[in-house]
C-alpha cells in the first residue's frame, strides 16, 4: 500500500463529484483503497476532508454521498459600506509567502525552514517541561520572563567591544514575534503620516507594519554591502525622517550582509541625525559562512533599537522575539505592547528559554550552518544549470533565500503562474520594494522541504522563464 498524501485522492475525488448529480453515491472506501493503492488512513482523511468542505456528506449504515447544492440566500454585506468608510490607509494584500500549497508541492516561496532544519527534540521536551511549571498557570511580566529577558541581553552584550556599556536586562522586552514588535516600534518611534527611511528591497512584513501605522515610506537603496552612508545621510536631510529600519546581517529577500566596519559608519550617520536605527536580525542564528554581527552591540547611547526573533531558528509555534531599546524609547515601545497585547504567554517564553539554554542548543546551531550550505549550494547549481536566465546578484553568507534578477520585461505575474500549473511555488519580487521595483526578480527560499527536488523545481523555473521571453 502507498501512505503517500491524501491530496490527490482529494483532488481525483474532486473531479469525480463534479461530474455527479447531486445525492449519487461515492464508491465503499474499499473500492477506493484497491482503486487509488493508497491505506484506509488515507481514503478517509481524503474524504474527512470533502466533508470538510461540504462536498459529501456521510449516512451512518448506509454510504457516503454528493452533498446536494441548497439554494441559499446570498448574505447582503453593503451596510457595512457605510458603517466603515473609507480606510485610512491601503494595506498591501496579503504575501505570497504565506499561501498554503499542495502537500506534494516544490515551495521556494516560503519565509520559514523546513521542519527538519529545526530543533524538534528540544522544542517538544521544552514544552513538556514548561506545561508542568508555574508558567503554564501564571501572567509574566509586561516586559517578559526574567530570565529570557536577561538571556536576550548577554547574547547582544557578548558581541559589544570594549569599552561599550552592554544593554542590561531591564532594556529588554519579549514579544509575540518579531511582526508585532515592527507595528509597536513604529506606532512609538515614528507615528502615523511620519518618514520612515527604510532599506530597498527590505522585509515585506516590515513594508505591511508601516502600511497598518500610517508610516510614510521613504527607499533607501541598498546593495551587497549595504546602503551608501552618502545617501542614507541626504534621506535624512531631506526627508526629515528620524528612524531607518535595515537588516544589517543576511537580509531579507537577497542575503546582504554589511560589509566589516559598514556599521560604524551607518551608525554614525544615524548619531549625526539624531535619530534612531531599527534592526532586524530576524536571521542571527542562519550564518552559513559568516557570523552575524549587531550594529546595537557597539551602541550604547540608545540610537539603535534592536529587534532578535526565536520564532524561525526555534520553532514557527514558539512566536517568541524580543526588541533591546534604551531611555525613553523603551517606554514607549512597552506603552504600546501594553495597550496591544499586555503580556507574551509565559508558556511560549518558559519553552523558548529552555531550548535556547540547552546544550544541544549550540550543537544543533552547528549541525544547522552545514545544512544551510548544502541546501543552498544545491539550489544555486540547479538554477545554473537549468535557470541561466536568472542572475544570482549575490551567494548569501547566511539567512535562508537566494534573489535572482530576471531578464527586463519579465512577466512576474505569468512567471509565477506557469511555475504553479506545474506544481512549483515562487515568489514574485514585487512586494518586497516600499516603492517601484528596481527591476524583475525572484526570491527563493533554499532552506524549504524536498531538498531533492530543487533540481527539478530550477528546471521548471528556467523552462517557464524561456517561454516567458518569447
Amino acid at each position: 500500500m502507498n501512505n503517500d498524501s491524501s491530496s490527490r485522492i482529494v483532488w481525483a475525488l474532486k473531479q469525480w463529484i463534479s461530474q455527479a448529480a447531486p445525492g449519487a453515491r461515492l464508491p465503499s472506501t474499499r473500492s477506493l483503497v484497491a482503486e487509488y493503492q493508497a491505506s484506509p488512513v488515507t481514503v478517509q482523511k481524503a474524504l474527512q476532508v470533502l466533508t470538510g468542505q461540504d462536498l459529501i456528506e456521510s449516512r451512518p449504515g448506509v454510504g457516503t454521498f454528493v452533498r446536494a447544492v441548497r439554494a441559499v440566500r446570498p448574505a447582503d454585506y453593503g451596510w457595512q459600506t457605510a458603517a466603515l468608510g473609507s480606510p485610512q490607509t491601503v494595506l498591501p494584500p496579503s504575501s505570497g509567502t504565506m499561501r498554503n500549497v499542495p502537500n506534494d508541492a516544490i515551495t521556494f516561496h516560503s519565509g520559514y525552514p523546513d521542519r527538519e532544519l529545526l530543533p524538534e527534540r528540544l522544542v517538544r521536551t521544552a514544552l513538556t517541561r514548561a506545561a508542568r511549571g508555574d508558567a503554564a498557570l501564571f501572567r509574566p511580566p509586561a516586559a517578559g520572563l526574567p530570565e529570557l529577558q536577561t538571556w536576550f541581553a548577554h547574547e547582544l552584550g557578548s558581541a559589544a567591544p570594549a569599552g561599550i556599556t552592554a544593554p542590561m536586562p531591564s532594556d529588554v522586552i519579549v514579544l509575540p514575534g518579531s511582526q508585532s514588535g515592527l507595528s509597536s516600534i513604529f506606532r512609538a518611534l515614528v507615528g502615523a503620516g511620519q518618514p520612515l527611511l527604510i532599506e530597498s528591497p527590505s522585509y515585506w512584513g516590515a513594508i505591511l507594519a508601516a502600511a497598518q501605522t500610517g508610516v510614510r515610506l521613504v527607499p533607501v537603496r541598498s546593495g551587497p554591502d549595504g546602503p551608501d552612508p552618502v545617501e542614507l545621510d541626504r534621506a535624512f536631510t531631506e526627508s526629515g525622517a528620524r528612524v531607518f529600519y535595515a537588516q544589517p546581517n543576511y537580509s531579507n529577500p537577497s542575503g546582504a550582509q554589511w560589509a566589516p566596519g559598514h556599521g560604524e559608519e551607518i551608525l554614525a550617520v544615524v548619531r549625526r541625525h539624531g535619530a534612531f536605527m531599527v534592526e532586524d536580525d530576524w536571521a542571527h542564528d542562519f550564518g552559513i559562512t559568516s557570523q552575524a554581527v549587531p550594529v546595537a552591540a557597539r551602541d550604547d547611547a540608545g540610537h539603535v533599537v534592536y529587534l532578535r526573533s526565536l520564532t524561525k531558528s526555534v520553532s514557527t509555534a514558539i512566536r517568541i522575539a524580543a526588541v533591546v531599546a534604551r531611555g525613553p524609547a523603551r517606554e514607549r515601545i512597552l506603552a504600546h505592547r501594553a495597550a496591544e497585547s499586555m503580556y507574551v504567554s509565559g508558556l511560549l517564553q518558559a519553552a523558548a528559554l529552555d531550548v535556547v539554554t540547552q546544550p544541544g542548543w549550540q550543537s544543533h546551531l552547528r549541525s544547522l550552518r552545514q545544512q544551510l550550505q548544502s541546501r543552498r549550494d544545491l539550489l544555486v547549481t540547479s538554477m545554473r544549470e537549468h535557470a541561466p536566465g536568472a542572475h544570482l546578484e549575490l551567494l548569501p553568507k547566511g539567512g535562508l533565500n537566494l534573489w535572482f534578477r530576471l531578464p527586463d520585461g519579465t512577466d512576474l505575474g505569468r512567471l509565477a503562474r506557469d511555475c504553479e500549473d506545474a506544481g512549483v511555488f515562487i515568489a514574485a519580487g514585487t512586494e518586497w520594494f516600499p516603492a517601484e521595483p528596481a527591476g524583475p526578480f525572484i526570491r527563493l527560499n533554499y532552506a524549504g522541504p524536498n531538498p531533492g527536488a530543487y533540481p527539478a523545481g530550477a528546471r521548471v523555473i528556467g523552462e517557464a522563464l524561456a517561454r516567458n521571453g518569447r
